[in-house]
């Protein structure tokens, strides 16, 4: 009985020692993740719309050809089945995670016959032995190790479909931005072109001129120069217009044939997008973009890794269990069995458990320094964004009075010079000044397009996270209208 007794205190003890030196260390606090936040927008925030257009923004720029970019780009880039795919994985490691939380049992069987052929005394009897067998364990989770490692797997699933939704936003926001950029710089194409053709006229004037002595030839150089200069400007802004159209290409999935067909069948000015208006103070405007949501999840994540780090200092208690069914026709047969707990403790490990702990520390203060830097450049993003918005916007009115002014003192030089009252310099000043306030205007109302674009992407574009998650790779994507 002594001899019981003193076992049992020896368990104990051993028991209480593992428990102090692995479960009762001493770790930092985790900090929390929060971030301060302005109590509302310092930047102009325009009045046109409502934040709850942005699911069917694309719509309000009526132009089919954009709105079919879109949705090719959704079905064909690769970065979209890439995000898939990571949810798909996310959803494996949870899975196998869940599984942990029930026991596990195998089965095995068995036949093999045996015998020794040889001399009369060697000789054994062939026979045959077969078995099977059945063995079950489960690891009780007495600290939570197992819930938390299942918890923090959840949430990465959750990420990765906010990770998906907010791929597809950048996506849209891209082919949209390529589209508009697209759009300008056949808009600047033309005015080239209409210039050059100008030029050519003034050429041949100038040249009828300089063969009748009315005009230098000093004037026919400098309109041949002048016509010279345009026409390279306009095979280096058609060379970009080409560009562009590559990269329609490859973002919405590389069939270059059938971007050139929609481009050709879109609406040859710049797309006008209805505003939308921003009401909502920064901290609820980001809750609408899903890579702030994201990187949140992974905070949240992050602590339950620590917490199973820490679950895996402490003991552990295991139940296993064996059954096998043996039958030989020499021997006859048998039913050993076995079952009963097992528990771990860790006494030492040199400490690679706490080790452990302190990395999942460090995940977790790097995802909340990712938390916070995310909000911040989110909120800058949408500051920027509007501030873009209101110099366009202002800048517009200018742009569009100084082309029309310039236009209208080049039409009166031009008159005057076909009369011989100004020379062809003082012409080609003019004719120069008007066409830079036109590029400008051109360039000013293509940039008011991409900023409102800009600003949509800022604002977390058209997701809905009610939607439900998406579905596998092997399934066809039907998400929100982004």
């Amino acid at each position: 009985m002594r001899s019981l007794l003193t076992k049992t205190s020896a368990a104990l003890v051993s028991i209480g020692i593992g428990l102090c030196l692995s479960g009762c260390a001493a770790f930092p606090e985790l900090r929390p993740a929060d971030v301060r936040l302005p109590d509302t927008w310092h930047a102009t925030r325009p009045h046109d719309g409502s934040t709850s257009e942005l699911v069917t923004w694309w719509g309000t720029f009526n132009d089919p050809s954009l709105i079919a970019l879109i949705r090719l780009a959704q079905d064909e880039n690769p970065t979209v089945a890439s995000a898939v795919a990571d949810i798909e994985r996310a959803r494996a490691t949870l899975a196998s995670e869940q599984a942990n939380l029930f026991p596990v049992l195998d089965g095995s069987a068995s036949a093999t016959r045996s015998g020794t052929d040889g001399s009369s005394s060697n000789r054994v009897a062939a026979g045959t032995l077969s078995s099977g067998g059945l063995d079950a364990s489960w690891e009780v989770d007495l600290f939570g190790k197992v819930r938390q490692k299942t918890e923090a797997a959840g949430l990465r699933v959750d990420q990765r479909v906010d990770d998906w939704y907010d791929t597809r936003v950048s996506l849209a926001a891209e082919v949209a931005d390529y589209y508009v950029q697209y759009r300008a710089c056949r808009q600047l194409e033309n005015a080239y072109s209409v210039e050059l053709t100008s030029q050519r006229e003034t050429i041949r004037a100038t040249e009828t001129a300089a063969a009748s002595g009315l005009t230098s030839s000093a004037d026919l150089a400098l309109a041949r120069a002048s016509a010279a200069s345009s026409s390279s400007t306009l095979t280096a802004q058609r060379t970009e217009c080409n560009v562009l159209i590559i990269s329609l290409a490859q973002v919405t999935g590389g069939d270059e044939a059938a971007v050139r067909r929609l481009l050709a069948q879109g609406k040859p000015g710049l797309p006008a997008p209805k505003s939308f208006q921003i009401t909502a103070v920064p901290a609820e405007a980001l809750r609408q973009r899903p890579d702030i949501n994201a990187l949140e999840l992974e905070v949240a994540a992050a602590v339950a890794d620590v917490g199973a780090a820490k679950a895996d200092l402490y003991p552990s208690l295991s139940l296993a269990g064996s059954v096998t069914i043996s039958s030989s026709t020499l021997t006859g047969a048998a039913l050993p069995w076995s079952f009963g707990p097992a528990l771990t403790i860790p006494l030492f490990d040199g400490g690679a458990r706490r080790a452990t702990v302190m990395g999942a520390i460090a995940d977790y203060d790097t995802a909340a320094a990712n938390y916070k830097s995310g909000v911040l450049s989110a909120v800058a993003e949408v500051e920027t964004a509007l501030v873009r918005i209101d110099s366009t916007r202002r800048r517009i009115s200018d742009a569009s009075s100084a082309a029309r002014n310039y236009r209208t003192y080049f039409n009166a030089i031009d008159t005057n010079w076909r009369a011989g009252g100004v020379s062809l310099l003082d012409r080609e000043e003019a004719r120069r000044a008007a066409q830079s306030s036109e590029i400008s205007l051109i360039e000013i109302r293509r940039d008011a397009v991409r900023y409102w674009i800009a600003l949509y992407k800022a604002l977390g574009g058209g997701w809905d996270a009610g939607a439900g998650s998406p579905p596998g790779h092997s399934s066809t994507i039907q998400g929100n209208q982004l």
